[in-house]
């Protein structure tokens, strides 16, 4: 199968009518009346994002999860994407089914669509790309550089289960392995996270930054308070772990370290006025939300225990270079 039969194939149904079927060099898209187009991209390459092989749906359905937590970040919702993907020489077309059959079951949760993009083949890893575009109403993407001092730190979900479950997928030993379905939690974490788009209203509402929690929950709470040049101080004990999670922990303070600093969460750390607390306890319909310290004078994050004292990180969480 060569590479316009591939797209044919298994791309082509994907395409929304600005795809045009595929069959041009671009597509062609027209933002909503009153809306800000909103642009994000990321890269999955084999062996550094996912696992060696691992070529089928859940490497498909995560990269766009991946990208959908970007824009939920930016209280964006999604209108299409486009991607790029470089095949290793020899997968076998059963391969391609199962990638495709990811890509259309997350445009189909979501309700967006395939606008084009390109493939090729390597002998070498396979490297994935999308580029989601969404929509806001104009002027009210949530941005990273909005934080005020007295703003309160807040998270959705939990923190740290897509670390336990790299662990689980790389073979390594989780222990202890906790009771009941905590092991399957942990997969579905690391490989189906659930970007928060749904929340976007209420972000766009009440919050004055955010960013999603990709690189662990330190780094990404220290990008915020970088781009609004304040700092957060950030409670060690407040900060939300799964059940399973904490079972795991045990309360040893360097496992609860490795889980705040570890990446693949896709949650959103953002911050919001005091004064939106009932609006958002409010509004959350079902998603955890859980403050986790206050923005304060100063530059970078602090985080501190329950007796106030300082907690030393050597790294805030995953670096690319």
């Amino acid at each position: 199968m060569d590479e316009f039969e591939f797209i044919a194939k298994y791309l082509a149904p994907l395409a929304g009518p600005g795809g045009l079927g595929l069959k041009d060099d671009a597509a062609v898209l027209k933002p909503s009346h009153g809306k800000d187009l909103i642009i994000t991209k990321d890269t999955m390459v084999e062996g550094t994002h996912f696992p060696h092989g691992h070529y089928g749906a859940k490497t498909s359905g995560k990269l766009l999860r991946a990208n959908l937590s970007d824009l939920a970040a930016k209280g964006a919702i999604p209108v299409g994407y486009m991607l790029s993907i470089v095949w290793p020489h020899g997968v076998d077309e059963s391969v391609f089914k199962d990638f495709s059959d990811g890509l259309a079951a997350i445009q189909k949760k979501y309700d967006f669509k395939l606008l084009g993009g390109d493939t090729t083949s390597s002998r070498g890893a396979m490297v994935v790309t999308a580029t989601l575009l969404g929509e806001v109403p104009e002027n009210k993407m949530v941005r990273r550089n909005g934080a005020n001092i007295g703003d309160d730190v807040w998270v959705t979900g939990t923190i740290g289960d897509a670390y336990l479950g790299l662990q689980k997928v790389l073979g390594r030993p989780i222990d202890p392995k906790p009771k009941g379905t905590g092991m399957k939690h942990f997969e579905n974490a690391y490989f189906r996270p659930e970007p928060r788009i749904s929340f976007g209203d209420h972000l766009r509402d009440y919050a004055s930054a955010c960013a999603d929690i990709s690189d662990g929950l330190i780094a990404d709470a220290g990008h915020v308070a970088k781009a609004s040049n304040i700092k957060f101080k950030l409670n060690l004990e407040a900060i939300p772990l799964s059940r399973p999670a904490a079972e795991w922990a045990m309360g040893d303070l360097s496992r609860i370290k490795t889980l705040v600093t570890s990446g693949d969460d896709y949650e959103l750390v953002f911050t919001a006025p005091s004064t939106n607390e009932s609006f958002l306890t409010e509004a959350s319909a079902g998603l955890q939300l859980t403050k986790i310290g206050t923005v304060v004078e100063g530059s970078g994050v602090e985080v501190v225990g329950s007796d106030n004292t300082l907690i030393e990180f050597d790294q805030a969480g995953h670096k690319h270079f």
